[in-house]
């Protein structure tokens, strides 16, 4: 039996999809979607999340796939990493969430009065240190206007390095030196 993978060109279908053909897309997902799936579920744990995190990566192919590079790599491998960085990113918010006690009534502007409805995620987020938050904003401060701006989008608003990289049209490389040379200063300047 031969593998159907090893015959379908990955590459023209990125490229197809790059030319904005849709039907490479769905090709692509065809061809790969259950197996998508299989990783995703695998890293999330989480049958309903892992569909959500393949249809975005199924859209990321199609809005990027203009930013496929065959010399980096394989079509395949490019495509099952989109999914992958989605499902990180997924389990990473999914940790920092704040969840709210069921008998919350969002539509009833009068329950913001009552803080008791609100159940923090972390004991971090309880034991918070405005002093330490005045110390981080001084040590932000220092940083590079460039360097500083990397750091937020992908501690505040949580973009992943490529997406900072094409926010900021600096090199994917350079972006992941600013954040972790950063980090480490923030660290220095912490202590």
């Amino acid at each position: 039996m031969t593998d159907v993978s090893s015959e379908f060109d990955y590459a023209a279908a990125i490229a197809n999809c790059a030319r904005g053909e849709h039907d490479a897309l769905h090709q692509l997902y065809v061809h790969e979607g259950a197996r998508l799936l299989g990783v995703v579920v695998r890293i999330v744990k989480d049958r309903g999340m892992a569909e959500d995190i393949v249809h975005d990566a199924c859209l990321n192919i199609w809005q990027r796939a203009d930013s496929f590079d065959p010399d980096k790599g394989s079509a395949r491998a490019w495509i099952f990493s989109v999914a992958r960085h989605l499902a990180l990113n997924a389990i990473r918010y999914r940790d920092r969430e704040v969840t709210f006690d069921s008998t919350f009534d969002s539509n009833d502007p009068t329950e913001l009065d009552h803080p008791e409805h609100f159940q923090h995620a972390t004991v971090a987020e309880d034991t918070f240190d405005w002093q330490t938050g005045q110390r981080m904003d001084s040590c932000l401060e220092q940083l590079e206007p460039e360097r500083r701006n990397c750091v937020l989008h992908a501690y505040v608003d949580g973009l992943s390095h490529a997406q900072i990289s094409a926010h900021t049209g600096a090199p994917l490389g350079t972006v992941k030196a600013w954040i972790k040379r950063s980090l480490q200063r923030l660290r220095e300047c912490m202590t």
